[in-house]
């Protein structure tokens, strides 16, 4: 990617980037690091939303087989990048990690099928167990410390500025082909010009009209609870993918589990599809959701119950399309308005790669990290409308 600083009669493009999420942060801190002049609006404040609130696990080849496989590959690769340029162990938690596939049965009295080298924590009645990530395919960060770790180092060492404000339109020059991009208007009338703008604000893409307009973007309402053991230290690095059998029936439950470097252990499940709010502030968990995560937590382990305590309850919105893949380009005939939404569960895993991918993009004109044809907006938009 080409570094233009301000030289001669080059001037540095201006880009204004709608989002504080992971995805946003990311394409402005490669925006920023590479010569452009990046400003960032968001409506709340940074990772307010799901990139505060999700539980922060990377996985290399999960996605393989699948269009999002290269993007998957090369963002994984890239956390481990950045944890060496940004000290990520220390800074935001990143770590390899092994991971787990296991079955717990509520109905059962107490352990079975249990192999001698499962995690002695792991002490609730496990049905069975299985590897099904080593530490050099699955790894984590913790994802609010992430993003806005990211943020600053932007801000204090490439010269991003964040906004505070909540976006109320785009606004384009007049032209036969749909005009170009030249400013983003806020709500309270500020006008901040820009000579490309990204709107990546996740779920929040189907109240923008000009997104709404091509493709939808729904919310898919997920919760989560952050629990402090009092003996954090006999809590190993293994992230956990539970079958839960509740002992009234039914099919099984898919929570998952994800201890952090810092002494929390992450708990998150129960999915459901709502209407997103206009503010992020307004999101708010289901008390049931909560009420069952905690029961999920106590039969996985004694040290999840107790004394443990409860840091936080909450929820936050994935961003889903209805193909099930990421929105990520230039949208058709508006030029140099850029959208980057829909990564669903995988936002925080695919954010370096997507930033990285839009700021060549907006820079050089062409993507060389990963290749974005399979992401265009233009999939969704009849041939005779590109």
């Amino acid at each position: 990617m080409s570094n233009s600083p301000e030289t001669g009669n080059q001037r540095r493009k201006e880009v204004v980037v709608c989002g504080g999420g992971v995805i946003g942060v990311c394409t402005a801190y490669f925006l920023a690091k590479n010569g452009a002049i990046v400003t960032v609006i968001e409506q709340s404040s940074i990772a307010c939303a799901a990139s505060g609130k999700a539980g922060g696990f990377l996985a290399l080849d999960w996605c393989d087989g699948g269009p999002v496989s290269s993007l998957a590959r090369a963002s994984f690769n890239l956390h481990r990048s950045l944890s060496d340029e940004l000290d990520g162990a220390s800074s935001y938690g990143y770590r390899p990690l092994t991971t787990l596939s296991v079955s717990i049965d509520e109905s059962q009295s107490g352990p079975s099928g249990r192999a001698k080298d499962v995690p002695s924590w792991i002490d609730g009645p496990v049905k069975e167990w299985k590897p099904i990530g080593t530490a050099q395919t699955t790894a984590q960060v913790h994802p609010q410390l992430f993003t806005r770790c990211l943020m600053t180092t932007a801000v204090e060492n490439y010269g991003a500025k964040v906004v505070i404000g909540k976006v109320e339109k785009v606004g384009f020059t007049a032209g036969d082909d749909g005009g170009r991009v030249e400013s983003v208007v806020l709500e309270d009338g500020r006008v901040i010009k820009a000579d490309s703008v990204v709107l990546a604000v996740g779920p929040w893409s189907s109240k923008l009209g000009i997104v709404s307009s091509l493709f939808r973007v729904y919310g898919l309402k997920a919760h989560s609870i952050v629990l402090e053991p009092k003996d954090p230290d006999a809590i190993t690095p293994h992230a956990l993918f539970l079958s839960y059998y509740s002992a009234q029936g039914g099919k099984p439950m898919d929570p998952e589990v994800y201890p952090r470097p810092t002494g929390e252990v992450y708990i998150c499940g129960m999915s459901t599809t709502e209407e997103v709010p206009d503010d992020p502030e307004q999101v708010v968990p289901n008390l049931e959701s909560i009420r069952v995560l905690k029961q999920v937590a106590r039969n996985v382990s004694t040290h999840l119950e107790g004394e443990a305590q409860v840091k936080a309850e909450q929820a936050c919105f994935l961003p889903c399309t209805d193909d099930g893949n990421p929105v990520i380009g230039e949208l058709p005939g508006m030029k140099g308005c850029f959208v980057a939404t829909g990564h669903s569960c995988w936002g925080i895993l695919n954010g370096p790669a997507t930033g990285a991918a839009l700021a060549e993009l907006i820079m050089d004109g062409q993507a060389s990290i990963v290749d974005l044809r399979s992401f265009c907006p233009a999939r969704f938009v009849a041939p005779s409308r590109r």
